[in-house]
């Protein structure tokens, strides 16, 4: 892997929000759909754990043959807090609601001082993505506002659709409200994808663009990463990977989500993703 991927990864997995954090109970249930249990295949995707010293899960949904390899299914039937990788719905609400006319239009920084500094600037929706700029993605819920938020989540029924009360607002996802499981991660990419949702393509495809990690003449790798408890010893530190790989030929949906006990655990979940896609030949 180059010094520019390693880089563009280590920028991408920045935590959500240090230190705002509740201790938000996970729920350890959810009904696993029918489509799922019936295609799922098995694959020994638990030495890839093992190797890298994590726990957690992984879902990958081969769409050429339509089949679903995982690790975990209890975990990946169980919801998490969301953190970051809300940030893909966040910028599809926020493009869609004109809040932000596009990924270029600049935010100016309020010049108090967060804990990343490469935070601490005037961004644009593409950067505030790419770092994950979390100050830059609470203005841009504000100005989508309390019922319109709660509106979008609803009528694209993504996770438990629990956004808290309207001074919630721009915490629902740091905080821990927002729950999701790795099989609902999946299904919502799918559907964002394959243009399902119920936004322009303008603001589909500015996402789908400013999603992208890693571009070869033999595929592209697009994802987000979150970070929930970061900092916060008092709940368990949970890590997302989400995304999508494209090849010539097909294409692979990944949820991959990890429990963060020390900070390597934020490059092994990106390196874990990976090795499970080869195992699959999709590189």
């Amino acid at each position: 892997m180059n010094s520019f991927l390693i880089t563009t990864l280590f920028l991408l997995s920045t935590p959500s929000h240090p230190g705002l954090m509740g201790e938000i109970p996970v729920q350890l249930e959810a009904q696993t759909p029918n489509y799922l249990s019936q295609t799922s295949q098995s694959i020994n995707f638990e030495r890839h754990f093992q190797d890298l010293n994590v726990e957690g899960s992984i879902l990958i949904y081969d769409s050429k043959n339509n089949r679903y390899f995982q690790h975990n299914p209890q975990r990946n039937a169980t919801p998490f807090p969301t953190a970051s990788t809300f940030k893909i719905l966040n910028s599809l609400i926020a493009l869609e609601t004109g809040v932000i006319a596009d990924d270029l239009a600049l935010l100016t920084w309020d010049g108090i001082e967060r804990t990343l500094p490469q935070w601490n600037r005037d961004l644009n929706l593409r950067e505030a993505f790419k770092i994950s700029g979390v100050w830059f993605y609470q203005v841009l819920a504000r100005r989508v506002g309390y019922e319109r938020m709660q509106n979008w989540i609803n009528q694209i029924e993504y996770g438990n659709q629990n956004i808290g009360r309207p001074d919630d607002i721009d915490q629902f996802w740091l905080e821990g409200q927002l729950q999701v499981t790795p099989q609902q991660q999946v299904d919502f990419l799918r559907r964002f994808y394959n243009n399902q949702l119920p936004f322009a393509p303008r603001s589909v495809n500015l996402v789908k663009d400013i999603m992208i990690m890693e571009k070869t003449p033999t595929y592209t790798l697009s994802g987000k990463t979150g970070w929930f408890g970061f900092g916060n010893p008092n709940v368990v530190n949970i890590g997302w990977y989400v995304g999508y790989l494209e090849t010539s030929d097909n294409v692979y949906f990944f949820a991959t989500n990890i429990e963060m006990k020390q900070e390597k655990d934020a490059v092994a979940r990106l390196e874990l993703t990976r090795r499970c896609l080869k195992d699959l030949a999709a590189f």
